[in-house]
């Protein structure tokens, strides 16, 4: 990996070989939350991820971006422990998903929106996952408040928008105090208001400590929401970027198109 200026005198960490022994995203070197190392998922003679590494530090919000079938939900399979990688190592907070103990009280989750019951209400869907966890369900209530669902929380979940399960979803991944948060498309339904909500609420979550990594196709929204961003094409990551060295708001969109020759993130 090597640092190249781009655009008016701003860094990027250009990626172009198997990214052995990658720097800490977010600033601290001594102990990361997230460590992917020469990660590689085959299926068939298809490679869906390729030699891939970055490391996350605690406090930092790191977008994920890449276009479609670029391997990024692929790479967040691997670190959750729902795939098994052919080689390389996915480690959060040390050690594989599947190691660790109580891993809904490190890691919260939001991969797909519609992994609910419809036929339960918002506060019972929380609920039955509290109890599954062994978390204390006066919880849910807290959460319902901090996600705005305090209001409809007695309504039927089958009947919520798009944006209303994300924020159910949300809730879910919040719901073991995690200090990790893995996001895929999170922004996917919300209104204007619901997007400003979700930055602010990241925002905060970082501010206390705790580490975000996301992935969403709104390179605008992301531009204004993380610290860096991860730029990965056909499994390999191409570049590393500091959000706050581009020179404007619609940079990263014209990097990312530079970087990766598309027109879909």
């Amino acid at each position: 990996m090597s640092a190249e200026p781009w655009g008016d005198g701003c860094c990027v960490d250009r990626t172009t070989t198997s990214a052995h022994g990658s720097r800490i995203v977010g600033g601290d070197t001594t102990q990361p939350v997230v460590a992917v190392r020469d990660l590689t998922k085959r299926f068939g003679t298809v490679t869906a991820v390729d030699t891939l590494s970055f490391t996350l530090a605690a406090g930092s919000i790191t977008g994920f971006l890449g276009p479609n079938g670029a391997g990024k939900t692929t790479t967040l399979r691997l670190l959750l422990g729902l795939a098994r990688p052919t080689s390389g190592d996915a480690l959060v907070f040390g050690r594989p998903y599947r190691d660790l103990p109580n891993p809904t009280r490190r890691v919260g989750a939001l991969l797909e929106s519609g992994d609910f019951d419809p036929g339960r209400t918002g506060r019972n869907h929380l609920r039955a996952l509290a109890i599954a966890s062994g978390t204390d369900t006066a919880r849910v209530a807290e959460l319902l408040e901090i996600v705005e669902l305090d209001r409809t929380a007695n309504r039927l979940a089958g009947s919520y928008s798009l944006g209303m399960r994300q924020r159910l979803g949300l809730a879910a991944a919040l719901l073991g105090r995690p200090a990790l948060l893995v996001l895929d498309e999170p922004a996917n339904g919300l209104d204007a208001a619901g997007v400003h909500w979700l930055r602010g609420f990241l925002h905060q979550f970082a501010g206390g400590g705790g580490t975000v990594l996301i992935s969403s196709h709104l390179l605008a929204e992301v531009a204004q929401t993380v610290d860096h961003a991860l730029i990965i094409e056909r499994g390999r990551l191409v570049a590393t970027v500091a959000v706050d060295q581009l020179p404007d708001s619609g940079a990263l969109e014209q990097l990312y198109l530079e970087l990766t020759g598309r027109d879909e993130p």
